[in-house]
């Protein structure tokens, strides 16, 4: 996405359209597209070609964008988990690992990057039936790398609104729950994360529409990214007007929400009465 962005900087620059561009590495415009998004890989003759049109001489700068368009190529970690994944979600691995800012409504269950090891088993176990027992294990596996990214020195920042609903719903027996809902109230007291639990006496909101991830990188040439899982896809928007509706429908949520304080309360009164 950084190389895309970076590309189509340049090319714009140079007044160059898609169509010239493309036709000068042997392809059409919708490619020229795809690499500008970020959503295919890349050869290094073709970034060398494209350098080369848009009048980058410079020895430094041709070989920092050629490294990046090397490091764009290597498989993630995540890669070596695709046989128990489903196609589109390799790519929000990789999104969510770059992300410096990571905004969450969740209202069927709890977020994975906050899930207990118990209470994952029993989420990947009922969203995968008749998957083999080394399948699941190796789904939870993923799933708790991901978490580590989430505790590291440079973690993003993780900001959730999660719907009482997911709290309410048993994943596992009695003490799975627990476990979980003790996870949430210890990990809302990082300072990285902020958790909100929007109740169920609050009535209709602004998720109306279901769960939704928005993703934000530190690097200022991408754009925000929303994440919306479906049945058997997912969808990435990342069109600046798509993404400004999801902001302000998570805004909204945090303001009726009550504040992390008191959504640990809630957690408390809930871990209580399990």
């Amino acid at each position: 996405m950084l190389l895309g962005s970076q590309l189509r900087r340049l090319r714009e620059a140079r007044g160059i359209t898609r169509e010239a561009a493309g036709y000068s590495i042997r392809a059409s415009e919708s490619k020229i597209s795809r690499m500008e998004l970020g959503r295919v890989s890349f050869k290094t003759r073709d970034v060398e070609d494209l350098l080369t049109l848009y009048g980058i001489t410079d020895g430094a700068e041709r070989e920092s964008l050629l490294s990046l368009a090397r490091e764009a190529n290597v498989a993630g970690w995540w890669h070596s988990y695709t046989d128990v994944l489903p196609s589109w979600f390799p790519t929000y691995v990789g999104l969510e690992g770059a992300a410096s800012l990571i905004r969450v409504y969740e209202v069927q269950f709890v977020h994975g990057l906050l899930q207990t090891e118990e209470y994952a088993r029993a989420v990947v176990r009922r969203g995968m039936k008749g998957a083999s027992t080394a399948d699941v294990e190796r789904r939870v596996a993923l799933r708790l790398e991901r978490q580590r990214h989430l505790l590291a020195d440079n973690a993003p920042e993780f900001h959730i609104v999660l719907d009482e609903a997911a709290l309410r719903r048993p994943y596992g027996d009695r003490d799975v729950m627990r476990g979980q809902l003790q996870h949430l109230i210890d990990v809302s007291e990082r300072t990285n994360v902020r958790l909100q639990i929007m109740p169920f006496g609050f009535g209709g909101h602004s998720g109306e529409s279901g769960a939704f991830t928005i993703l934000s990188f530190p690097d200022t040439d991408l754009s925000d990214v929303v994440y919306l899982e479906q049945l058997t896809s997912a969808l990435y928007l990342d069109k600046r007007e798509d993404v400004a509706q999801y902001e302000q429908a998570l805004k909204e949520l945090q303001q009726d929400s009550p504040g992390p304080g008191e959504s640990r309360d809630l957690l408390r009164g809930l871990l209580q009465l399990s």
